[in-house]
């Protein structure tokens, strides 16, 4: 069976392309881990040069010498710095990113309780993004140096400049404390805190599951405003970059071919142009989705957002330096990820386009 599979055309192609398929799995996880390895000896350096005492930390500052020697060796402070990296990604694996001093709660469980909301803020944002950045960069590509081209142009650009900590206060002054369209600060209102059960941690998933559509609506009503800033910021990149694609096509000189064939604007965009832009899209949208969940701190500092961004800064405040570094560590996670499968996908996808 093996030899006849080998013998035919078709099996043959079937079995070169799974190998190719392997040997792209086998990069990604490889490069997956030596990043990821990357990111752990950053983050531990940057522990053992931070000024916080990790001893003091665990066992507060009224101890005595005997006990602060315990605690000392017990965290292994008193290995070499290889060992000590190793105890430490170990640790990691494990999920023990120690203990919150400003919450006095496990790392892990204050990550597990604050980035949902992150995710959440992030994912509306990059649906707001790819639905408005897309169309327009590709209209303003087929219209270049019109007046609509260049009334796109500047609104990126305006969304570039764009400071969150003086516009929004002054959106949540309009659009929440006069005309009353959207909710204010925070997630949900304060009567509906403990109505719902927090089954994924995703507050409008956890309101439809209940069947709780009047905190539905309210959770909705708070992610708009912050929502949509994040959505200007996500739309002004991929308009941007999608125009740029889109006219990069259009200079080739398949298009002009097309053109001689009689094909219309709309077949070679839809069939061609867009088509070969599109693996190139794709780390544009993952990158700028990455950005997103690991830039949202003013963000949520002014929207008083109970995220991942809101919680770093509380804990850069207090000199939080477990907070800080788990958050590092998640977010560089997921940047990681993000990266290298965008890059994964835009190699499958030039690989079946072309």
């Amino acid at each position: 069976m093996r030899l006849l599979l080998f013998s035919s055309p078709a099996g043959r192609i079937f079995f070169i392309s799974l190998y190719r398929f392997s040997l792209r799995i086998a990069g990604f996880i490889l490069m997956l881990f030596v990043t990821s390895l990357g990111l752990l000896a950053i983050t531990f350096l940057v522990s053992r040069m931070s000024p916080v005492d990790p001893v003091l930390v665990l066992v507060g500052d009224n101890v005595t010498g005997e006990v602060y020697r315990r605690a000392y060796y017990e965290l292994g402070l008193d290995k070499s710095l290889l060992t000590q990296f190793s105890l430490y990604c170990l640790k990691i694996l494990r999920g023990d990113f120690g203990i919150s001093i400003l919450t006095g709660h496990p790392v892990i469980d204050d990550l597990r309780r604050v980035f949902p909301a992150t995710i959440e803020l992030a994912t509306l944002g990059i649906l707001i993004g790819v639905l408005v950045g897309v169309p327009l960069g590709v209209l303003a590509a087929l219209r270049e140096n019109s007046p609509f081209d260049q009334g796109v142009r500047f609104f990126c650009l305006f969304g570039y400049s764009l400071p969150i900590f003086w516009l929004g206060p002054i959106a949540l002054s309009v659009f929440y404390a006069d005309l009353g369209w959207v909710s204010g600060p925070g997630r949900i209102d304060v009567v509906y805190y403990g109505t719902v059960p927090s089954v994924t941690g995703f507050i409008l998933f956890d309101s439809a599951l209940a069947s709780r559509w009047d905190v539905f609506r309210d959770g909705l009503r708070h992610l708009i405003l912050p929502g949509f800033f994040l959505g200007y910021f996500s739309f002004a990149y991929i308009s941007r970059m999608t125009r740029f694609l889109i006219l990069r096509e259009l200079s080739r000189g398949y298009v002009l071919t097309a053109r001689i064939r009689g094909f219309s604007d709309f077949r070679i965009i839809r069939y061609h142009v867009f088509r070969n832009a599109l693996p190139f899209l794709v780390p544009v949208i993952a990158l700028s989705y990455a950005h997103l969940l690991e830039g949202a701190v003013i963000t949520e500092t002014v929207f008083a957002w109970p995220g991942l961004g809101q919680y770093m800064s509380h804990a850069l405040r207090n000199a939080d330096m477990n907070a800080v570094l788990g958050g590092v560590i998640v977010v560089g996670l997921v940047f990681i990820c993000l990266n290298l499968f965008s890059d994964f996908l835009k190699k499958l996808l030039n690989s079946h386009l072309h």
